[in-house]
């Protein structure tokens, strides 16, 4: 996990997607996007079936190395509202492990807005904490410090004539954008225009990168 402060609040950010915040113990991801494979299969689209056991694993490896005590998901961890119905009993096993004796929270988003069965954890539309405020998509007119997740950013380069694509939190004074952690999720351009009217002006991309983080300016 590499350090940072956002709003005056210090955080740390991995590779990966995750968000720490050491003072509360609380651990943040977004778009987990469970049985988005099994969303597709019911259209008839196959795909393999493996990306909520994915998703999970790599969520269940941090949880047991950071031990959180809250654990914050933004919106679409869920790829539709019938996805907690469909999930493998392995699956849902890990998930209530994890959520014992820990503040679990799913906060809605588009693709789970009318989530209902929480599986022991609390649903909420947004949550306002220590002066933040936690949902899943970014409003272009809240002017407090805000966490969301939603657009899935990826930082997209050329170097030495290959393309390379990571994913990145985007921050601005007072935006903070958290990347996809699901393990069947795209990836949106930080320069597309629908994330730079949420961020509302200039922007940087962040690349946690072992104990580095990388700033790349990301224009209005």
């Amino acid at each position: 996990m590499v350090p940072f402060s956002f709003a005056g609040i210090s955080l740390a950010a991995s590779s990966d997607g995750l968000l720490f915040w050491p003072a509360r113990r609380a651990l943040l991801v977004a778009d987990l996007h469970f049985e988005k494979a099994s969303w597709y299969a019911v259209a008839g689209q196959m795909l393999p079936p493996y990306d909520s056991l994915a998703t999970v694993t790599a969520l269940a490896d941090a949880v047991s190395r950071l031990d959180p005590a809250e654990i914050w998901c933004l919106g679409d961890s869920f790829h539709d509202n019938a996805g907690v119905a469909r999930l493998s009993p392995t699956v849902r096993d890990m998930l209530a492990g994890m959520m014992a004796g820990r503040r679990w929270t799913w906060i809605v988003g588009n693709h789970d807005a009318l989530l209902a069965d929480a599986m022991g954890g609390e649903v909420r539309d947004e949550v306002g904490i220590e002066g933040l405020i936690l949902r899943h998509e970014a409003n272009p007119a809240e002017s407090r410090p805000e966490i969301s997740g939603h657009f899935h950013p990826k930082l997209r380069m050329t170097i030495r004539g290959r393309s390379v694509a990571r994913r990145c939190f985007l921050a601005s004074e007072r935006k903070l954008i958290l990347p996809a952690f699901g393990a069947l999720t795209g990836g949106l351009d930080v320069r597309h225009p629908e994330i730079g009217r949420a961020l509302g002006g200039s922007a940087e991309a962040l690349v946690a990168v072992r104990n580095r983080m990388l700033r790349f300016p990301v224009a209005a």
